[in-house]
């Protein structure tokens, strides 16, 4: 119901406004005074020694920030730089902190995001609250460029840029602030970030527009690869994202038409019951590749994944890879 008021102008609101808009502005003066001890130095903050790239939304919920940190990793690996990325690990409790993830942890550790970026990439991730110290994880493993996944309001570490993935369709919403609207910081913060990605939906002027790429669906149990054609027949869909519907609609334009569809909430750990009784809903189950990497050791057979992968024009690639070339500059070159 919240996000029909966020983003559908529910009638509901009127109803919930006399509540919700207090507590509105009570976040409103909490986050900015926060950020201003920041910046005024009243609270201390970390600068890394290597450059720090901060992918991150005004909004809570999911815009598609994976992708695009998953599409700046590959980029700069590429490229003969070795980034690494810290996260928050939203949702996970690890036994202790900062924690580096490897093959063996578990995603309720480090969190699916977290567990996803590092098996998609190769590259070193770490996981943890204070993400100063899941910098200084890394920097012992070579690392030369920091990517944050998430962490725009996480002041108390220093940023060299600052980059915005905003949902193309829906925005901003009503363009209030939590918790009677979406957003964790004003529309005015737009304006002091390096860069702001549109996913999906029409870009503004001066943002670079994004779309993601579907590949091969893969089997969780074997890794077979095939293409969504071999088994959209009684097909159930399920996606435990910030947005489900929009993992839905790229069903739709592959031409998998699911006979039965189930949205969850965005890191949702789910049990092995309840997808086996969902699965049984039809003859394959599907599902995104940050929900594969939490169920991959019980998957059965006929369970499947689609991996997205982000793009962009080349003007915009070359855009976005320029303006981290240009700080990567200032610390040193790429190591060989």
């Amino acid at each position: 119901m919240i996000e029909k008021i966020w983003f559908e102008n529910h009638p509901v609101k009127y109803l919930l406004w006399p509540l919700l808009w207090p507590l509105s502005q009570l976040f409103g003066v909490i986050s900015r005074s926060r950020r201003i001890k920041y910046q005024s130095n009243v609270k201390p903050s970390y600068r890394a020694p290597v450059p720090v790239v901060v992918v991150g939304n005004i909004t809570a919920g999911g815009n598609g920030k994976t992708p695009v940190v998953i599409w700046l990793v590959e980029q700069l690996q590429a490229l003969g730089y070795k980034p690494g990325v810290v996260s928050r690990g939203y949702g996970a409790k690890a036994p202790s902190y900062p924690l580096v993830v490897g093959d063996d942890t578990p995603t309720q550790h480090c969190g699916d995001e977290p567990k996803l970026i590092s098996k998609r990439t190769g590259a070193p991730v770490a996981v943890s609250p204070k993400r100063s110290e899941a910098v200084n994880a890394l920097l012992p493993m070579g690392v030369d460029i920091i990517i944050t996944d998430d962490g725009l309001q996480h002041y108390a570490l220093e940023r060299d840029i600052e980059i915005v993935v905003v949902d193309g369709v829906r925005r901003f919403g009503n363009e209030s602030l939590l918790p009677l609207g979406p957003l964790r910081e004003s529309v005015a913060r737009l304006a002091e970030v390096d860069l702001i990605i549109t996913n999906g939906g029409k870009a503004l002027q001066g943002e670079a527009a994004m779309t993601l790429k579907p590949d091969q669906v893969i089997n969780l149990k074997t890794g077979q690869r095939a293409n969504i054609s071999t088994i959209r027949e009684q097909l159930v869909a399920m996606a435990g994202i910030g947005h489900p519907p929009r993992f839905f609609k790229t069903l739709e334009s592959l031409g998998a038409k699911p006979t039965y569809q189930q949205g969850f909430a965005d890191h949702k750990d789910f049990e092995p019951s309840e997808l086996e009784q969902l699965a049984n809903k039809g003859k394959h189950l599907i599902m995104t590749e940050k929900d594969a990497v939490k169920c991959a050791s019980y998957a059965k057979d006929n369970w499947w994944y689609l991996p997205v992968s982000a793009v962009f024009s080349p003007s915009d690639e070359a855009r976005i890879l320029n303006m981290i070339k240009e700080v990567k500059e200032k610390y040193g070159s790429p190591s060989a």
